[in-house]
C-alpha cells in the first residue's frame, strides 16, 4: 500500500524523490524537478509530487523547512549552499503555483479529497516560506 497524506512527503513519489536526493543532493536535482512542471501544458501528479518536494526542499535549505519535512533531510541540507540554492526561490515558486493551477492533475486528485482545504492552505505556506522576506 501506497503512502499519500497532503503534507508534500507524505506520498511514495515525494518520498523516492528525497531519497535519491539524499543519496546525491544538489541543485540541479532541484532545478531538473521544479523546471518539469513549469514546461507542461497538462501536469502529471508524478511530477508535480516531485516539483512541491523539490521546492519544500528549497525552502529548508534557505532556512524555512516546513514542519513535515523529513529528519533523514535535515542531515543533507549543510552540503547545500544558499549561493547554490537562492536562484531556485523563484522556480520554486513558479513550480507551485504552477501545481496550484487547474491543468494540475494533482490539484484534481486533491480537489475530490475531503482534505483538499489543507493540501491547498499547505502550498500557500509552502509560497509564503519561498518568500525572500517571509
Amino acid at each position: 500500500m501506497g503512502a499519500w497524506g497532503y503534507y508534500n512527503f507524505d506520498n511514495d513519489t515525494a518520498a523516492d524523490f528525497a531519497g535519491n536526493f539524499k543519496d546525491e543532493p544538489g541543485a540541479e536535482v532541484l532545478r531538473e524537478a521544479l523546471a518539469a512542471v513549469t514546461e507542461e501544458d497538462y501536469l502529471d501528479s508524478d511530477e508535480a509530487c516531485e516539483a512541491l518536494a523539490a521546492a519544500e526542499i528549497v525552502a529548508a535549505v534557505l532556512g524555512k523547512p516546513g514542519p513535515d519535512f523529513p529528519a533523514d533531510l535535515l542531515l543533507v541540507i549543510p552540503r547545500l549552499t544558499i549561493d547554490h540554492i537562492e536562484p531556485l526561490r523563484t522556480p520554486a515558486r513558479h513550480a507551485v503555483l504552477a501545481v496550484l493551477r487547474e491543468n494540475s492533475e494533482l490539484r484534481e486528485l486533491w480537489a475530490e479529497s475531503d482534505d483538499y482545504n489543507n493540501w491547498q492552505e499547505l502550498q500557500h505556506t509552502l509560497l509564503q516560506r519561498l518568500e525572500p522576506h517571509a
